[in-house]
């Protein structure tokens, strides 16, 4: 008859939940820092937040170009504006003017 001469070891019932400690850690850190995780939706709105502002801005600006259209229209036209407006533009002036060119910030 034989017999075992060796002890029982406890490494058999570690196996299991260490298994599942290592399956809720790697699924619990991509729940977390995956591409569809928590901290991606916190980065997700934020960008939004930003893309909100520099909406706004355009905004912004699309009414201040309206509102300068609009003051080319037939009736409210002024030849001196458009006059002025054209030369600043193409940077250009008659030989008998004098031109006075200021800083950019005093505009």
């Amino acid at each position: 008859m034989w017999t075992r001469q060796h002890k029982q070891r406890n490494t058999g019932r570690l196996i299991i939940p260490s298994l599942c400690v290592a399956f809720l850690a790697y699924f619990g850190f991509h729940a977390y820092h995956g591409e569809f995780g928590i901290y991606s939706k916190y980065r997700l709105e934020a960008e939004a937040v930003d893309l909100q502002g520099k909406l706004d801005a355009v905004k912004a600006g699309r009414l201040d170009l309206q509102r300068r259209v609009q003051l080319m229209h037939q009736g409210t036209l002024e030849k001196d504006m458009l006059d002025e407006q054209a030369r600043k533009a193409l940077n250009v002036s008659h030989a008998d003017e004098i031109t006075i060119m200021l800083p950019a910030t005093a505009r």
